[in-house]
């Protein structure tokens, strides 16, 4: 872990826009609660869907690449010794 200074636009709850070091554009933090809801939501989305369809497909990409998020900042908590702050069934 480091510690730098990042430039904070808005630290509005669930919607903190920051930039941080070295890149030109600012990014939005989010909470990893939310992203864990956001996974799980768009695993009901996604069993709703049609198979195969050009929706399905769409939905099931943004599906995998939240959950790879969710996965990497898992990871990260653990090796940090931090504590999920959502319960895993």
């Amino acid at each position: 872990m480091r510690t730098e200074a990042v430039e904070i636009f808005s630290d509005a709850t669930n919607a903190a826009v920051m930039r941080h070091p070295g890149r030109q554009f600012p990014g939005v933090l989010i909470q990893g609660d939310t992203l864990h809801s956001m996974c799980r939501r768009a695993d009901v989305v996604c069993r709703g869907a049609v198979k195969g369809s050009e929706a399905y497909d769409e939905l099931n990409d943004l599906r995998n690449h939240l959950w790879e998020l969710l996965t990497h900042y898992k990871a990260v908590l653990q090796v940090h010794d931090i504590p999920l702050p959502f319960y895993e069934a």
